[in-house]
């Protein structure tokens, strides 16, 4: 299993970081190997994702919220996909938000088991330094917050930093 986890002092309230994370449909404006969370309803804690895999492929999963705290936590986790297929990764994350008052603590940690084979394979190069992936999105987000930048205003103002 890999895992990828890092922590960031940020100055904005925890609320509005929180509630910039709670429909994790907005991680694509700072993971860019993930190119789409869309929300499945009628179930507000499910969602779908898309994500950049090698040589042009998409890889998809569905996932769940499997802890709501409003303003401190969020986790979720791949779930079997509503058609009853069964999960291509088997992954989850969760963030944290410590609320210091003027500034936000927020850590993303970020967890997956990629499957054995030829798939296996696939899945490795797609979650390739997870850690500087993880550190980046991060980094991306805490600019996006202390620059007051909302989703519309992110991908035509914000540049990635670069290595963390």
């Amino acid at each position: 299993m890999g895992t990828a986890t890092h922590y960031l002092e940020i100055h904005a309230p925890a609320q509005r970081c929180y509630d910039w994370w709670r429909p994790l449909t907005h991680l694509p404006d700072i993971m860019p190997d993930v190119t789409e969370v869309e929300s499945r309803p009628p179930e507000a804690d499910r969602t779908h994702w898309k994500v950049a895999g090698p040589a042009g492929t998409t890889i998809e999963w569905d996932a769940r919220i499997v802890e709501d705290e409003a303003g401190r936590k969020i986790a979720w986790k791949s779930v079997d996909s509503a058609d009853g297929g069964s999960t291509t990764v088997p992954n989850g994350g969760a963030v944290r938000f410590d609320d210091h008052g003027d500034s936000t603590g927020v850590e993303v940690s970020l967890h997956f088991d990629p499957p054995g084979g030829r798939a296996g394979e696939a899945v490795a190069s797609l979650f390739a330094d997870p850690q500087q992936k993880v550190e980046r999105g991060l980094e991306s987000f805490k600019h996006m917050m202390e620059n007051g930048l909302d989703r519309s205003d992110a991908g035509q103002t914000w540049q990635d930093p670069g290595p963390a």
